[in-house]
């Protein structure tokens, strides 16, 4: 026999537990400690609850990262004119993150979560202002004039966003001068 639940798809109080309990479970214990039955505990939900409406922890965090519950920091990139200081400022809202309570913890953790779900993976640069905010800034450089018009945004932003994850891999104390010095190499006019 077929029953079909009667009401919503998903309890939005129950969605908005699971949400919050993961994010911060995440943020505290990270992603290798991250399991579906502490979830759902800290939710006060069943784990058929969250099977229901998610496949996976990462498709769990992959929502988090869309809907900002990872991040509490504006990553959008300034639009002064000056390309350089536009990326730089970006960059260092980026590194931010890192410099707060657990920060580079949460970065290889979301690292760690990527590597086994490709939908986090793919959040983490959507989130992170990379695919939006970064490369639009720099496609704007190409249309002023600050960059080549055949210059290849898109692997710029991953270049920069790659290195800042780099350095935090290496667990490197000082990574924002080797990133900033980068950002100066790829978006500095050589030519003159």
């Amino acid at each position: 026999m077929n029953e079909h639940r009667a009401g919503p798809v998903r309890s939005a109080a129950a969605r908005e537990a699971i949400l919050t309990a993961t994010a911060q479970m995440f943020r505290r214990v990270g992603y290798d400690q991250l399991t579906i039955e502490g979830i759902a505990k800290e939710a006060g939900v069943g784990k058929q609850t969250i099977y229901r409406w998610w496949s996976s922890r990462g498709a769990l965090i992959a929502e988090c990262l869309t809907e900002g519950r990872l991040f509490g920091v504006d990553l959008a990139a300034p639009r002064t004119g000056d390309l350089v200081a536009d990326v730089e400022a970006w960059t260092s809202r980026v590194l931010s993150i890192l410099e707060s309570h657990n920060g580079e913890s949460l970065l290889r953790s979301l690292v760690a979560a990527a590597a086994e779900d490709s939908d986090v993976g793919n959040h983490l640069s959507t989130s992170l202002g990379v695919d939006r905010q970064l490369t639009e800034r720099l496609q704007l450089g190409v249309e002023e004039g600050q960059l080549p018009e055949d210059a290849p945004v898109d692997q710029l932003g991953q270049a920069i966003m790659g290195a800042i994850v780099l350095q935090v891999l290496a667990r490197r104390s000082d990574y924002a001068e080797p990133v900033q010095r980068l950002v100066h190499f790829l978006l500095t006019d050589r030519t003159g």
